[in-house]
């Protein structure tokens, strides 16, 4: 929220020769940011943010205590007058006043009846209330924002004898009750707001936000009720929010305004309609205030306040702080003990609150920039944290060009070619959709496929839950990975692939194959000569895969292993060969590798008809290789096939 004030005004309650620009200067780097100032007629005016935690600088007087507090600290001068007011009035309790309070709504209630005079205001309130884009009216109303800006609490004032019965009776409205307010605008109120109504139940007053037109002062006003009212925040926000009212007292009610201003408030609102408007008390001061402020204390250890603030900042210094912010202070073996002050009651909590306030008055920008000492940090388990792999595989499939998806772990009965006799059937299913709860992620990702019947390619996978029948009363559950490739003629050796480089990624080297069944259609995927998952050609244009995810993770690794690059160039050659189709390359492929250390590297190259070119690579780490060198270990693989697979060498 931003106000606006003017330096002559600040100064009345602050002595000091400090300029508007130092002011607007340390005030910026210790408390609120003030964003301009702009020079007026002969006065300098100062265009200040807010911010919401603090309504106690939203007046003339809290800024000038603030500011009390933070000149000294730079080097100037400053000391903080606080308002002289007459806390003894004379009345004369001619006029009766009967006020019936909703304690739950209105926290306090101060008023009191008087004579005045309707005239224009003085040329000082005038500029002054002009200068906060507060509109002069006459010097009655402006009276009400005059105490609202220099006193820091919302006042409002009726038309004493148009309050029927002389009554105000604070109440919650009713849903559906209209009001018209003092600008001519008909509202229907929600229910819930806080409303006051007179004798004959009609409502006068939308308190805290607006006044209302059947009860605003005229011109032909003679006695009035200068009525303070400190109200329940939560409904002032949510009333003025509902309506759309956001008067500058709304603003300032919704943040819980101090309750102990309010009889401030009044009795300085009493002396300037005195001063400004001839008036004279006719009623008793009324102050409704069933639960007074009880002062809490918060306590903070001198060595605490220097290990935050990072200096060794002198007792006295942190003391003289807190009582120029107002703050009763006590000490006891370099414990400070301070009572929180009832305007700084809804942000003051904790010994870090205390500091924070001695922090910023001395000024952030004078604590020395010192970088943290460096601490040593345990480094992450990840190889614990399933969570780590799992997110690291869904990264991996993501980047080679597969979508994930989400299933639901229940699935029908035609979804399994035959219901597993570990299956769990619930008990109550849903629907005919969800009778079992699932063994295998396949028929759902198959769905999926099923469902996007205008997909030419899919590639989708999904790592979740399979459930299988327990002794427990719940299910055993197992992780699983799958994944599904549509595409036209599709390769099993792209999604041999996929499998491979899942593996590696996770520091798990190799992984083997071995065919289920004489058709080659399903293929077992194997680590550590232990079954991992299969893959299963179902068309010509559709694969899929499932693996067991925590035997997966329970192989990998962040460890590497570093192999120097050799100083010795490779020599690389092709050897094609005929062997049976029952031997796989792979097996081939091994063979190849433990014939000889010189052989680092077989690819299988090519394959046509019944002939396979492996792709050899030899190399030796401590010298070159000479032709003699790779012709005896090429006629020694040469022997291990032929003897080992009758293979025909090419």
């Amino acid at each position: 929220m931003n106000i606006k004030i003017l330096d002559s005004w600040l100064k009345e309650y602050l002595k000091t020769k400090a300029t508007a620009k130092d002011i607007a200067k340390y005030m910026s780097l210790s408390s609120v940011s003030i964003e301009r100032i702009e020079q007026h007629n002969d006065d300098r005016l100062y265009d200040i943010e807010v911010t919401t935690n603090r309504p106690d600088l939203m007046s003339v007087v809290g800024l000038a205590r603030e500011a009390g507090a933070v000149l000294p600290q730079s080097g100037i001068d400053a000391a903080f007058l606080p308002p002289t007011i007459e806390k003894k009035q004379k009345t004369k309790e001619d006029l009766p006043l009967k006020i019936i309070n909703d304690n739950s709504l209105v926290y306090r209630v101060c008023a009191v009846v008087m004579d005045v005079t309707i005239k224009k205001s003085s040329p000082t309130i005038t500029e002054r209330l002009e200068a906060s884009d507060i509109r002069s009216l006459n010097n009655v109303i402006d009276i009400t924002n005059y105490v609202m800006r220099t006193i820091g609490h919302p006042a409002h004032v009726f038309d004493y004898d148009r309050i029927a019965g002389h009554t105000l009776k604070i109440r919650e409205s009713i849903r559906g009750e209209m009001i018209t307010t003092l600008d001519n605008k008909s509202y229907t109120l929600p229910g819930g707001d806080i409303i006051a109504e007179d004798g004959d139940g009609n409502i006068v007053d939308l308190l805290g936000i607006m006044g209302l037109e059947n009860s605003v002062v005229t011109d032909d006003t003679k006695r009035i009720i200068f009525f303070i009212n400190n109200n329940n925040p939560h409904k002032i926000r949510k009333t003025s929010m509902g309506l759309g009212i956001r008067t500058e007292a709304a603003q300032m009610n919704e943040k819980m305004i101090d309750a102990e201003l309010a009889m401030d408030a009044l009795l300085f609102g009493i002396d300037s309609y005195k001063e400004h408007a001839d008036a004279k008390i006719v009623s008793e001061i009324f102050d409704i205030y069933p639960k007074p402020y009880k002062t809490k204390r918060v306590s903070v250890k001198l060595a605490h306040i220097q290990q935050v603030i990072g200096i060794p900042l002198p007792l006295k210094e942190a003391e003289s702080t807190l009582k120029k912010l107002g703050f009763g202070v006590e000490i006891s073996d370099e414990v400070i003990t301070a009572s929180v002050p009832s305007f700084r009651a809804s942000d003051i909590d904790i010994p870090e609150d205390l500091i924070e306030e001695i922090a910023r008055v001395y000024g952030y920008h004078n604590l020395p920039s010192i970088l943290p000492p460096a601490n040593f940090i345990e480094p992450v388990n990840f190889g614990a944290n399933k969570f780590y792999w799992e997110q690291r595989v869904k990264n991996s499939m993501k980047y080679w060009g597969f979508d994930e998806v989400y299933t639901y772990p229940m699935v029908s009965e035609s979804m399994y070619e035959a219901p597993s006799s570990e299956a769990v059937r619930l008990a109550n299913p849903l629907g005919e959709d969800f009778v079992y709860m699932r063994t295998t992620l396949v028929p759902s990702l198959l769905k999926v496929m099923q469902q996007n019947t205008k997909a030419k390619e899919m590639r989708v996978f999904e790592i979740a839950n399979v459930y299988y029948k327990s002794e427990n009363t719940l299910p055993n559950e197992k992780k699983v990975f799958a994944g599904l490739i549509k595409k036209p003629h599709v390769s099993f050796f792209e999604i041999k692939g996929l499998i491979e480089q899942v593996a590696l990624d996770l520091g798990i080297p190799k992984i083997t194959c071995s065919s289920l069944d004489s058709s080659g259609l399903e293929t077992s995927i194997l680590l550590d000569k232990k079954s991992l998952g299969t893959i299963e050609i179902l068309d010509e244009d559709l694969i899929n895969f499932e693996l067991n995810f925590e035997t997966l993770v329970s192989h990998a690794t962040l460890h590497k292993t570093y192999t120097p690059i050799a100083k010795h160039p490779p020599i690389v050659e092709d050897i094609s060969v005929i062997i049976d189709d029952s031997v796989t390359s792979e097996t081939i492929i091994k063979t190849i590798k433990e014939t000889d250390r010189l052989v680092t590297s077989v690819t299988l190259l090519d394959r046509y008809q019944d002939t396979r070119t492996f792709h050899i690579t030899y190399q030796d780490p401590e010298k070159n290789l000479t032709s003699k060198d790779v012709s005896e270990v090429r006629a020694a693989i040469i022997e291990s096939l032929t003897k080992n697979f009758q293979a025909v060498i090419k």
